[in-house]
Formats: C-alpha cells, sequence, structure tokens
C-alpha cells in the first residue's frame, strides 16, 4: 500500500492538515496562568509558504481553538483556518464547495480518530509516524516523521517534487 500513493501525488491540488499532532508533537506546555503553549516546525512553515506560493489551496481543521496557533498560520498566509471543528467533515465540505475542488485533488494530514472521516473521504489520506493505529489503517501513506518534526514538509516537499514545483530550479521548473 505504501509504494500506491505515489501515483495519487500528480493529481493533488490541495493539503488539508489537522494541527495538534501534526504540526505539533501532540503535547502541551501548561504554564502555572494555564496558558498552553505548542511547538512547531518552521521546516513545515516553509514548506506551507513554498506550496501557497505555487498556487496550492492550503486549509486547517482543527478541534482546538487556541488564538495563538491560528496567529501562527495566519501570518504564513494560510487564510482557510477552521478551529473548534470536533465534526471535521463539516468544514471540510465547506471548504471543498466554497472552492469547488474535487476530493480527489485533496491530501489530507491527521493523527487520531477524528480525522478519520475527512480521510476516507478524500484523495490521499495520509498520517504522521506517531499517529494513532487507527489512522495508520487508512492513510495510503505514513510518512517516516512524527507530528510536530516536519511530516507536513515531507508530504508536501513529495507532491512539489513530482509535479515541477520544489528545489533550487523551481522557479525555472514552474515559468
Amino acid at each position: 500500500m505504501l509504494m500506491s500513493y505515489k501515483k495519487l501525488l500528480q493529481q493533488i491540488t490541495t493539503f488539508i492538515f489537522d494541527i495538534d499532532g501534526v504540526f505539533t508533537d501532540g503535547n502541551v506546555l501548561i504554564t502555572t496562568t494555564g496558558e498552553l503553549l505548542r511547538k512547531v516546525s518552521v521546516k513545515d512553515g516553509y514548506a506551507i509558504k513554498t506550496a501557497l506560493e505555487k498556487g496550492y489551496k492550503i486549509c486547517l481543521i482543527s478541534g482546538g481553538s487556541n488564538e495563538g496557533v491560528k496567529n501562527r498560520f495566519k501570518a504564513l498566509g494560510v487564510t482557510d483556518i477552521y478551529m473548534g471543528a470536533h465534526d471535521k467533515m463539516e468544514p471540510l465540505h465547506l471548504f471543498l464547495d466554497m472552492y469547488k475542488i474535487a476530493p480527489s485533488e485533496v491530501l489530507y494530514m491527521g493523527d487520531d480518530i477524528p480525522d478519520i472521516a475527512p480521510m476516507n473521504h478524500i484523495g490521499l489520506p495520509t498520517c504522521p509516524q506517531n499517529a494513532v493505529p487507527e489512522v495508520k489503517a487508512i492513510a495510503a501513506y505514513i510518512s517516516h516523521i512524527n507530528g510536530g518534526d516536519g511530516c507536513v514538509r515531507d508530504v508536501i516537499e513529495q507532491v512539489l517534487k513530482v509535479q515541477g514545483k520544489w528545489g533550487i530550479n523551481q522557479d525555472a521548473q514552474t515559468d
């Protein structure tokens, strides 16, 4: 199953990601004032910016509702961010309908039970190495990288490389 995902990379126009457990390692630090702190990889941030610059759509759907997290992704240029989504299918359908995106064009990366329904609905379901077993069981691709350590960069880079839009000569390849 792991190798069959490669043929699907060519048709991807859109990336949809969960946040906690994908961009983060799934852990939070709680300060004495109750603030929740998360760590994200700048390599994932670079990949997000590059994908947006190359014309890909990016959507984030999270059960969490941290404004700091939302602001981080807005600063990278992500405009479609759905926070507090306990049923992820509703924002998924809203996003796909708004931009008239076919599910077959979507790579979704999730790591836990709430991600299973959207992963079953799109063309290329993926997950980080440290996803729960139920998610790994339905993923067409399991990154060799854990959540929070660059797994987002892994999948974006693979898609852009297959489509000739990644790397030092990326501008020459797409002009």
